[in-house]
């Protein structure tokens, strides 16, 4: 084939004995934008002997989304090395068309775990409808890292008929993360369906799950979860505290203004902030005199939300 006189003038390069030479030429070749030299990225993807060319070439690869390009990338998920494996599925996450993605389907029944995987991750974002069906069938798979990304596939696609086997996920999967992702995927609807899930999750041994599920609460909206945010508000992790805080707010749940008070002293000032804005969007002029005596709080963020919490109630 022959190839524009740029490209022709890295020949030598591209095709030189020492690895580190092509490597650099490729990245030359790459910053020419020329869809010319797409061929030899591809090439060198799928045959270079080094496994550092071979990992440049997919990394080069992820401005790309013709399907020659996204297949390679998909076979390089098998390559015996895990540079080049991991290169290849950072380039196919950030993939960004419809079209793009459809080439993915195939590969999320592949026999490979790690390869299944990274399918899953880089479906997530492109919220792409025809791969809920394989996200729900992953839902159950062995792998829990498989199973957190058919979450992320379906949290994104706020793809409502898994909502029940995302409840059942929140509640019970034996992994942490499966756990928390499913409870923060839960936020897709707000319906009361989840709440019973939402609840268990807030009483989970693990404070991200709970943190999780404090943040999910507040974005599902309903106000019968108002009583248990109030509990988390005495969570010995203050992370879920922060995020109970914050959800309380949100709700405007006014039962929750002594507690926001009282938390408006708190000793860390991330809490007394959230505490600040949350009593804000509470509305209730009770909270005035509290906010007062916080107005010259030692920390600058504090006394940032005092004022906003005054000025709404004001």
């Amino acid at each position: 084939m022959t190839y524009n006189l740029e490209i022709e003038a890295l020949r030598p390069r591209l095709q030189a004995p020492d690895a580190g030479m092509r490597r650099i030429a490729l990245i030359d070749l790459a910053d020419l934008e020329d869809p010319d030299g797409l061929e030899w990225l591809v090439d060198s993807l799928r045959n270079d002997p080094s496994v550092d060319v071979r990992a440049q070439a997919a990394t080069l690869l992820e401005a790309w989304e013709e399907a020659e390009v996204v297949q390679a990338l998909c076979e390089a998920l098998t390559d015996a090395e895990p540079p080049v494996r991991e290169a290849a599925a950072q380039s196919l996450s950030v993939l960004k068309t419809a079209e793009a993605g459809a080439l993915l389907l195939p590969w999320t029944e592949h026999a490979d775990v790690s390869v299944r995987t990274a399918i899953f991750r880089a479906l997530r974002e492109l919220r792409l409808a025809a791969a809920a069906p394989a996200a729900l069938l992953a839902l159950a798979d062995a792998d829990a890292g498989i199973r957190r990304e058919a979450v992320g596939v379906l949290g994104w696609l706020k793809h409502l008929p898994a909502l029940e086997a995302l409840a059942t996920l929140a509640s019970s999967d034996p992994d942490t993360e499966v756990r928390r992702a499913a409870t923060g995927a839960l936020g897709l609807a707000n319906d009361d369906q989840v709440l019973p899930a939402l609840h268990q999750a807030l009483l989970d041994p693990a404070w991200q799950v709970r943190e999780e599920a404090a943040t999910t609460l507040g974005k599902v909206g309903s106000l019968i979860a108002g009583d248990a945010l109030v509990a988390a508000l005495a969570d010995e992790y203050w992370q879920v505290r922060l995020r109970a805080t914050r959800s309380l707010g949100r709700l405007r749940y006014l039962p929750a203004l002594g507690a926001l008070i009282q938390t408006l002293g708190h000793s860390i000032s991330n809490l007394r902030k959230e505490a600040a804005l949350a009593l804000g969007e509470l509305g209730d002029r009770q909270a005035l005199a509290a906010l007062r005596d916080a107005a010259d709080d030692g920390d600058p963020e504090v006394r940032k939300a005092v004022r906003i919490a005054l000025a709404q109630l004001q």
